[in-house]
Protein backbone atom coordinates (compact mmCIF):
# COMPACT_ATOMS: atom_id res chain seq x y z
CA UNK A 1 0.00 0.00 0.00
CA UNK A 2 1.31 3.70 -0.80
CA UNK A 3 2.46 5.32 1.82
CA UNK A 4 0.54 8.53 2.90
CA UNK A 5 2.29 11.66 1.75
CA UNK A 6 2.45 14.65 4.62
CA UNK A 7 2.89 16.95 2.51
CA UNK A 8 -0.20 17.27 0.74
CA UNK A 9 -1.66 16.17 4.20
CA UNK A 10 -0.29 19.09 5.79
CA UNK A 11 -1.59 21.58 2.58
CA UNK A 12 -5.30 19.79 3.19
CA UNK A 13 -4.79 20.66 6.88
CA UNK A 14 -4.37 24.39 5.77
CA UNK A 15 -7.32 25.00 3.61
CA UNK A 16 -9.36 22.81 5.95
CA UNK A 17 -8.50 25.61 9.14
CA UNK A 18 -8.69 28.43 6.79
CA UNK A 19 -11.76 27.28 4.87
CA UNK A 20 -10.71 29.63 1.84
CA UNK A 21 -8.26 28.15 -0.79
CA UNK A 22 -7.22 31.66 -1.09
CA UNK A 23 -5.78 32.63 2.35
CA UNK A 24 -4.14 29.18 2.24
CA UNK A 25 -2.39 29.83 -0.89
CA UNK A 26 -1.20 33.32 0.92
CA UNK A 27 -0.37 31.66 4.28
CA UNK A 28 1.63 28.75 1.96
CA UNK A 29 3.25 31.26 -0.31
CA UNK A 30 2.08 28.94 -3.09
CA UNK A 31 -0.45 29.35 -5.81
CA UNK A 32 -3.92 28.18 -5.82
CA UNK A 33 -3.36 26.12 -8.82
CA UNK A 34 -0.42 23.99 -6.98
CA UNK A 35 -2.35 24.23 -3.37
CA UNK A 36 -5.46 22.21 -5.59
CA UNK A 37 -3.27 20.16 -7.54
CA UNK A 38 -1.93 18.60 -4.54
CA UNK A 39 -5.40 18.14 -2.51
CA UNK A 40 -6.74 16.43 -5.08
CA UNK A 41 -3.57 13.80 -5.41
CA UNK A 42 -4.41 13.70 -1.59
CA UNK A 43 -8.15 12.73 -2.55
CA UNK A 44 -7.11 10.15 -5.24
CA UNK A 45 -4.73 8.81 -2.72
CA UNK A 46 -7.53 8.41 -0.30
CA UNK A 47 -9.80 7.66 -2.54
CA UNK A 48 -12.73 10.47 -0.98
CA UNK A 49 -13.04 14.00 -2.07
CA UNK A 50 -12.33 15.72 1.26
CA UNK A 51 -14.18 18.90 -0.19
CA UNK A 52 -17.66 19.68 -1.30
CA UNK A 53 -16.87 22.95 -3.97
CA UNK A 54 -19.78 25.18 -3.86
CA UNK A 55 -18.69 28.05 -5.42
CA UNK A 56 -15.79 29.65 -3.79
CA UNK A 57 -16.57 27.96 -0.37
CA UNK A 58 -15.37 24.90 0.66
CA UNK A 59 -17.12 22.27 2.77
CA UNK A 60 -15.51 18.97 4.49
CA UNK A 61 -16.98 16.01 3.56
CA UNK A 62 -17.31 13.15 6.19
CA UNK A 63 -13.85 12.00 4.98
CA UNK A 64 -12.72 15.48 4.92
CA UNK A 65 -13.67 15.94 8.87
CA UNK A 66 -12.05 12.47 9.24
CA UNK A 67 -9.10 13.06 7.99
CA UNK A 68 -8.88 16.44 9.64
CA UNK A 69 -9.62 14.75 12.96
CA UNK A 70 -6.43 12.77 11.56
CA UNK A 71 -4.46 16.04 11.22
CA UNK A 72 -4.96 17.55 14.00
CA UNK A 73 -3.38 14.88 15.92
CA UNK A 74 -0.66 14.19 13.52
CA UNK A 75 0.58 17.57 13.35
CA UNK A 76 0.76 18.33 17.13
CA UNK A 77 1.85 15.02 17.89
CA UNK A 78 4.78 16.44 15.53
CA UNK A 79 5.17 19.74 17.33
CA UNK A 80 5.15 17.69 21.00
CA UNK A 81 7.97 15.33 19.26
CA UNK A 82 10.27 18.38 18.61
CA UNK A 83 9.57 19.99 22.16
CA UNK A 84 10.48 16.33 23.77
CA UNK A 85 13.55 15.15 21.73
CA UNK A 86 15.82 18.64 20.78
CA UNK A 87 14.66 20.18 24.75
CA UNK A 88 13.81 17.67 26.66
CA UNK A 89 10.08 19.13 27.53
CA UNK A 90 6.64 19.08 26.39
CA UNK A 91 4.98 21.43 24.65
CA UNK A 92 3.79 24.29 27.47
CA UNK A 93 0.22 22.94 26.91
CA UNK A 94 -0.33 19.58 26.65
CA UNK A 95 -2.89 17.90 24.66
CA UNK A 96 -4.49 14.91 26.14
CA UNK A 97 -6.92 12.68 23.85
CA UNK A 98 -9.34 10.80 25.67
CA UNK A 99 -12.54 9.08 24.09
CA UNK A 100 -15.16 7.19 26.25
CA UNK A 101 -17.87 4.54 25.14
CA UNK A 102 -21.37 6.59 24.42
CA UNK A 103 -22.89 4.92 27.45
CA UNK A 104 -20.37 5.64 29.73
CA UNK A 105 -22.02 7.73 33.34
CA UNK A 106 -21.06 11.38 32.33
CA UNK A 107 -20.37 12.00 36.26
CA UNK A 108 -18.18 9.24 35.98
CA UNK A 109 -15.93 11.37 33.33
CA UNK A 110 -16.18 14.20 35.15
CA UNK A 111 -14.56 12.22 38.54
CA UNK A 112 -12.21 10.67 36.63
CA UNK A 113 -11.24 13.53 35.06
CA UNK A 114 -11.42 15.85 37.96
CA UNK A 115 -7.72 16.66 38.75
CA UNK A 116 -7.13 18.08 34.93
CA UNK A 117 -10.13 20.35 34.49
CA UNK A 118 -8.31 23.13 36.39
CA UNK A 119 -4.83 22.93 34.95
CA UNK A 120 -3.82 25.34 32.92
CA UNK A 121 -0.91 23.62 31.32
CA UNK A 122 -3.12 20.94 29.63
CA UNK A 123 -5.67 20.23 27.07
CA UNK A 124 -8.38 18.02 27.13
CA UNK A 125 -9.52 16.78 23.65
CA UNK A 126 -12.75 14.29 24.93
CA UNK A 127 -14.36 12.21 22.21
CA UNK A 128 -18.21 10.16 22.90
CA UNK A 129 -18.84 7.25 20.37
CA UNK A 130 -18.80 3.26 20.13
CA UNK A 131 -15.65 1.23 21.58
CA UNK A 132 -15.26 -0.52 18.54
CA UNK A 133 -14.82 2.89 16.55
CA UNK A 134 -12.64 4.23 19.96
CA UNK A 135 -10.25 1.71 19.80
CA UNK A 136 -9.22 2.10 15.85
CA UNK A 137 -8.57 5.76 16.90
CA UNK A 138 -6.86 4.24 19.86
CA UNK A 139 -4.80 1.99 18.07
CA UNK A 140 -3.58 4.87 15.66
CA UNK A 141 -2.70 7.26 18.64
CA UNK A 142 -5.16 9.71 17.74
CA UNK A 143 -6.46 9.11 21.05
CA UNK A 144 -3.75 8.12 24.40
CA UNK A 145 -6.84 6.77 26.40
CA UNK A 146 -10.57 4.99 25.79
CA UNK A 147 -13.08 4.81 28.92
CA UNK A 148 -14.93 2.44 28.77
CA UNK A 149 -17.62 0.13 31.05
CA UNK A 150 -16.61 -3.61 29.25
CA UNK A 151 -13.66 -5.17 29.12
CA UNK A 152 -11.47 -6.03 26.34
CA UNK A 153 -8.85 -8.94 25.62
CA UNK A 154 -5.65 -7.93 24.09
CA UNK A 155 -4.19 -10.69 21.72
CA UNK A 156 -1.36 -10.57 19.39
CA UNK A 157 -2.52 -8.69 16.88
CA UNK A 158 -4.07 -5.79 18.95
CA UNK A 159 -2.22 -5.11 22.30
CA UNK A 160 -4.47 -3.46 24.48
CA UNK A 161 -3.69 -2.82 27.64
CA UNK A 162 -6.66 -3.18 29.96
CA UNK A 163 -7.27 -2.13 33.62
CA UNK A 164 -10.29 -1.82 35.50
CA UNK A 165 -9.86 2.04 37.34
CA UNK A 166 -13.48 1.40 39.30
CA UNK A 167 -16.32 -0.96 40.31
CA UNK A 168 -19.08 0.36 41.99
CA UNK A 169 -22.59 -1.55 43.40
CA UNK A 170 -25.82 -0.96 41.05
CA UNK A 171 -28.32 0.45 43.27
CA UNK A 172 -32.33 0.84 42.58
CA UNK A 173 -32.75 4.68 42.84
CA UNK A 174 -36.77 6.56 42.52
CA UNK A 175 -37.91 9.74 44.00
CA UNK A 176 -38.28 10.04 47.50
CA UNK A 177 -41.37 7.61 49.65
CA UNK A 178 -42.75 7.97 52.61
CA UNK A 179 -41.53 5.89 55.40
CA UNK A 180 -44.73 3.59 55.76
CA UNK A 181 -43.46 2.71 52.17
CA UNK A 182 -40.40 1.24 52.01
CA UNK A 183 -38.67 -0.19 49.09
CA UNK A 184 -38.75 -4.34 49.74
CA UNK A 185 -36.76 -5.78 47.68
CA UNK A 186 -37.04 -8.33 45.43
CA UNK A 187 -40.98 -8.10 46.27
CA UNK A 188 -41.60 -4.41 45.32
CA UNK A 189 -39.85 -4.92 41.91
CA UNK A 190 -43.53 -6.72 40.40
CA UNK A 191 -45.21 -3.68 41.42
CA UNK A 192 -43.09 -0.37 40.08
CA UNK A 193 -42.22 0.66 36.82
CA UNK A 194 -38.54 0.15 36.48
CA UNK A 195 -36.05 2.02 34.24
CA UNK A 196 -33.14 -0.73 32.77
CA UNK A 197 -30.25 -0.39 30.90
CA UNK A 198 -30.49 -1.21 27.10
CA UNK A 199 -29.94 -5.33 26.87
CA UNK A 200 -26.36 -4.90 25.52
CA UNK A 201 -25.41 -3.44 28.99
CA UNK A 202 -23.49 -5.87 31.51
CA UNK A 203 -25.26 -5.37 34.17
CA UNK A 204 -29.02 -5.28 32.76
CA UNK A 205 -27.96 -8.86 31.93
CA UNK A 206 -26.60 -9.96 35.20
CA UNK A 207 -30.02 -8.04 36.85
CA UNK A 208 -32.43 -9.93 34.42
CA UNK A 209 -30.53 -13.19 35.53
CA UNK A 210 -30.82 -12.57 39.14
CA UNK A 211 -34.76 -12.09 38.34
CA UNK A 212 -35.24 -15.10 36.59
CA UNK A 213 -33.54 -16.92 39.55
CA UNK A 214 -35.38 -15.34 41.71
CA UNK A 215 -38.59 -15.89 39.79
CA UNK A 216 -39.68 -12.13 40.12
CA UNK A 217 -41.18 -10.45 36.68
CA UNK A 218 -40.83 -6.85 36.54
CA UNK A 219 -42.55 -4.19 34.82
CA UNK A 220 -40.84 -2.40 32.68
CA UNK A 221 -41.17 0.99 31.75
CA UNK A 222 -37.90 1.93 30.06
CA UNK A 223 -34.73 0.64 28.68
CA UNK A 224 -32.07 3.16 27.80
CA UNK A 225 -28.74 2.75 26.56
CA UNK A 226 -27.50 6.63 27.60
CA UNK A 227 -26.84 6.66 31.54
CA UNK A 228 -27.49 10.49 31.26
CA UNK A 229 -30.72 10.26 29.52
CA UNK A 230 -31.24 7.07 32.37
CA UNK A 231 -30.86 9.74 34.92
CA UNK A 232 -33.45 12.61 33.92
CA UNK A 233 -36.28 9.91 33.74
CA UNK A 234 -35.60 8.56 36.80
CA UNK A 235 -35.56 12.18 38.31
CA UNK A 236 -37.97 13.74 36.19
CA UNK A 237 -40.60 10.74 34.34
CA UNK A 238 -40.98 8.37 37.78
CA UNK A 239 -40.13 4.94 37.86
CA UNK A 240 -37.31 3.36 39.32
CA UNK A 241 -33.65 2.94 37.72
CA UNK A 242 -30.94 0.34 38.03
CA UNK A 243 -28.04 2.40 37.90
CA UNK A 244 -24.74 3.09 39.31
CA UNK A 245 -24.64 5.38 42.42
CA UNK A 246 -22.00 7.87 40.48
CA UNK A 247 -24.76 7.78 37.56
CA UNK A 248 -27.10 9.99 39.79
CA UNK A 249 -24.61 11.42 42.66
CA UNK A 250 -26.17 14.96 42.03
CA UNK A 251 -29.50 13.91 42.60
CA UNK A 252 -28.62 11.86 45.47
CA UNK A 253 -26.94 14.43 47.49
CA UNK A 254 -29.80 16.92 46.67
CA UNK A 255 -32.73 14.54 47.59
CA UNK A 256 -35.01 14.34 44.27
CA UNK A 257 -33.79 10.76 44.25
CA UNK A 258 -32.50 8.50 46.93
CA UNK A 259 -31.89 4.70 46.95
CA UNK A 260 -33.52 2.02 47.76
CA UNK A 261 -31.97 -0.71 47.60
CA UNK A 262 -28.19 -1.61 46.76
CA UNK A 263 -28.79 -4.90 44.26
CA UNK A 264 -26.76 -8.11 45.82
CA UNK A 265 -23.55 -9.18 43.81
CA UNK A 266 -24.11 -6.39 40.78
CA UNK A 267 -21.76 -4.38 39.82
CA UNK A 268 -20.84 -2.10 37.06
CA UNK A 269 -16.77 -1.95 36.37
CA UNK A 270 -14.73 1.05 34.88
CA UNK A 271 -12.25 0.35 32.63
CA UNK A 272 -9.36 2.80 31.26
CA UNK A 273 -7.73 0.95 28.09
CA UNK A 274 -4.33 1.78 25.99
CA UNK A 275 -1.79 0.85 24.18
CA UNK A 276 1.82 0.52 24.47
CA UNK A 277 3.89 3.58 24.39
CA UNK A 278 7.69 4.90 25.04
CA UNK A 279 6.63 7.89 25.77
CA UNK A 280 3.26 7.95 27.50
CA UNK A 281 1.84 11.40 28.67
CA UNK A 282 2.75 11.98 32.42
CA UNK A 283 -0.74 13.12 33.22
CA UNK A 284 -2.27 9.90 31.75
CA UNK A 285 -0.28 7.96 34.20
CA UNK A 286 -0.75 10.26 36.88
CA UNK A 287 -5.00 9.52 36.46
CA UNK A 288 -4.05 5.78 36.21
CA UNK A 289 -2.47 5.65 39.35
CA UNK A 290 -5.39 7.59 41.34
CA UNK A 291 -6.86 5.38 44.14
CA UNK A 292 -10.70 3.81 43.18
CA UNK A 293 -12.26 5.50 45.68
CA UNK A 294 -11.29 8.81 44.76
CA UNK A 295 -12.04 8.31 40.72
CA UNK A 296 -15.29 7.49 42.48
CA UNK A 297 -15.62 10.73 44.63
CA UNK A 298 -17.62 13.65 43.47
CA UNK A 299 -15.51 16.61 42.81
CA UNK A 300 -17.86 19.03 44.42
Amino acid sequence: MARLNYHHLHYFWAVAKEGNLTRAAARLHVSQSALSTQIRQLEEQLGHPLFNRRGRSLHLTEAGRLALTYSDSIFASGNELLALLREGRRAQRQVLRIGAVATLSRNFQENFLAPLLKREDIELLLQSGGLSDLLTRLRVHTLDLVLSNRRVHGSADEAWRCRRIARQPVSLVGRPRSKRKAFRFPDDLAHVPLLLPGRDSDIRGAFDLLCEQLGVRYQLRAEVDDMALLRLLARDAGGVALVPSVVVQDELRGGSLVEYTVVPDLYENFYAITVPRHFAPPPLRELLQRPEAEVLRASR
